[in-house]
């Protein structure tokens, strides 16, 4: 599933070619996605004007007078700008056709994407209770400590928890526990309030560098302009059970923690 830097990859790819401009038209393809697309899509978008793209966790808004475009990508969704006339491929679901000749397509296979709507002045259900963005000045190893006293559950669970963080995904969140040297399973409630410090500054560094780097293609993911990310190439636990930790040598472990594998070096992480 694409995550927080894939988004911002996306987010950053499409914003020069979409701001500002004026969505001329919505082809849907299908009349639902992961969720039934609402009528506001189809009757509220066209002709209102792009002022800016913005991204809430995994989430992209189309911000308009009117209200904003609410995308997700799902698990395997990509957003594209083609040339309005291009012909679709399969899986391509819906085009946003701009008023520049260029569409913003999705094409997404398991259709676990969404195309929602948020009205002006209004907060969509889906983004009501979420936590802080992690590149934000409200996110830090205080909060972190605050929020994960007297909880049991495993500390890659709680980060995963979208309530406590947004948008530090599978993969970002066993690469930050292990460049802070924290074991996946430890209960979230135990471990001290200096370590999540460190914690905290680590996913920030994981997640830019990660942005820097494009995201990271395992399987689906693509940049708007067709270009794969590359920090897969650097991944130090993620994806690589038995193989040997690159910075002790230890086999790297891996075990299902909250119904998502994870990663993780024995010897570095306790």
């Amino acid at each position: 599933m694409p995550e927080l830097p894939e988004v911002e990859t996306t987010k950053r790819g499409i914003a020069p070619h979409v701001e500002g401009r004026v969505i001329e038209r919505v082809i849907l393809r299908r009349n639902d996605l992961r969720w039934p697309i609402p009528r506001a899509i189809r009757n509220t978008l066209p002709g209102q004007r792009v002022d800016t793209v913005t991204r809430r966790a995994k989430y992209l808004l189309l911000h308009t007078q009117a209200g904003a475009a609410l995308l997700h990508l799902g698990m395997s969704g990509s957003l594209r700008i083609v040339d309005a006339t291009a012909k679709p491929r399969t899986h391509d679901h819906y085009d946003l056709v701009l008023d520049s000749g260029k569409a913003l397509r999705l094409n997404d296979p398991r259709r676990f994407g969404s195309l929602l709507w948020q009205e002006a002045g209004e907060t969509h259900p889906l983004l009501r209770d979420l936590g802080p963005e992690p590149l934000s000045t409200e996110f830090d190893g205080d909060w972190l400590w605050a929020r994960s006293r007297g909880r049991s559950a495993p500390v890659k669970s709680f980060l995963m928890d979208q309530r406590n963080v947004v948008g530090v995904g599978n993969i970002y969140a066993s690469e930050a526990l292990f460049a802070a040297g924290i074991q996946p399973k430890r209960a979230a409630g135990s471990i001290s309030r200096v370590r999540y410090a460190k914690l905290a500054d680590e996913i920030q560094r994981v997640l830019l560098y990660a942005i820097t780097r494009g995201g990271t293609t395992l399987r689906d993911f693509l940049a708007p302009d067709g270009a794969p990310g590359y920090f897969e190439q650097e991944l130090f636990v993620y994806g690589r059970a038995g193989e040997p930790c690159k910075v002790c040598a230890t086999p790297i472990r891996s075990a299902v923690i909250g119904q998502r594998m994870t990663y993780w070096c024995a010897r570095c992480q306790r």
